[in-house]
């Protein structure tokens, strides 16, 4: 089993910036956390790594409500700060889905 380092870059850019609620963002990397547990653990095809991409990014669709509820939202720079950071995540694991596939079930 293989995991992210504890200094792994989880959403720098989200928690660099005042504008997002840390702990709605704390709920983002959570979902990606899973997903990198999931990953970590090995011997998965690319489909159900995809397919648990999915499941990932469909629970950050649900959280842009709780976002805007507190003058917030999944925009630009939460655009990137997800992408960088599921990008690096398969980077670490050496899987072979591109990033906009990864997160291809957004609505944000």
């Amino acid at each position: 089993m293989k995991k992210l380092p504890d200094d792994f870059p989880f959403l720098q850019d989200m928690y660099a910036d005042g504008y997002f609620p840390k702990d709605l963002v704390d709920k983002l990397r959570d979902a990606i956390q899973e997903v990198a547990m999931f990953v970590g653990q090995g011997g998965h095809s690319l489909d159900t790594v995809q397919s648990q991409l999915d499941v990932m990014t469909e629970k950050i669709n649900d959280l842009q409500a709780e976002f805007e509820d507190r003058g917030s939202e999944i925009e630009t720079v939460a655009r990137d700060s997800i992408g960088t950071t599921v990008e690096a995540m398969l980077s670490f694991f050496e899987v072979d889905i591109d990033t906009e596939e990864a997160i291809r079930a957004r609505d944000w």
